[in-house]
């Protein structure tokens, strides 16, 4: 009998651990003999390179580079029972009809990215797929000021907060952002 399907968002901050729970997610089907593929935007080249997702702790696993979110249907083999997609925001308003296409055809679709943008708002097709699935998984990291629960992310440009209307796309790590919680989250307009 065929799965019906399912759609998994993993979701926070930077530096609050999704690409560590989608990777330990996709390692627990792989134990359970599932067939898995692995996908993520081409645009983050980050730790081990293009052929990779990798947690900012060092973890990672092979995954497949893509620019558009409509190629994933034309790369997945037919024993696949799982797909896992990273940093899901940078992916086009197409990404939720792929995620259900893929769903409806019996697939676990696991998606993690940031639900919010350095700005604290909501980021690419996140609330979309967050409202399509089944479970969703909110994960905080700690802030960097105080030590309290952070679920935003603090841009910094040469270590001051990034102005509102700076570029919305920068691919970077601790050299460009960090965990902050409400109260230390800030984003100055230009004057």
């Amino acid at each position: 009998m065929k799965s019906a399907g399912s759609v998994e968002v993993i979701c926070g901050s930077m530096f609050c651990g999704k690409t560590e729970e989608l990777i330990r997610r996709v390692r627990r089907a792989m134990i359970a003999q599932k067939t898995v593929q692995v996908f993520k935007h081409r645009v983050d080249e980050r730790y081990k390179g293009a052929d990779f997702i990798s947690s900012h702790n060092g973890s990672n696993i092979e995954a497949q580079p893509i620019l558009d979110a409509a190629e994933i249907p034309h790369h997945i083999h037919e024993d696949t029972s799982v797909v896992a997609i990273d940093e899901a925001q940078f992916f086009a308003d197409n990404l939720p009809s792929i995620v259900l296409q893929l769903a409806h055809a019996g697939l676990r679709v696991i998606v993690a990215g940031l639900d919010t943008d350095f700005r604290g708002e909501p980021f690419g097709s996140m609330p979309a797929l967050l409202s399509l699935a089944e479970d969703v998984t909110k994960l905080r990291a700690i802030c960097v000021i105080c030590g309290d629960p952070a679920s935003h992310t603090q841009r910094l440009v040469n270590g001051e907060p990034a102005y509102y209307d700076d570029p919305l796309i920068l691919i970077g790590a601790t050299e460009s952002y960090e965990a902050r919680c409400r109260s230390h989250h800030t984003v100055p307009q230009r004057e």
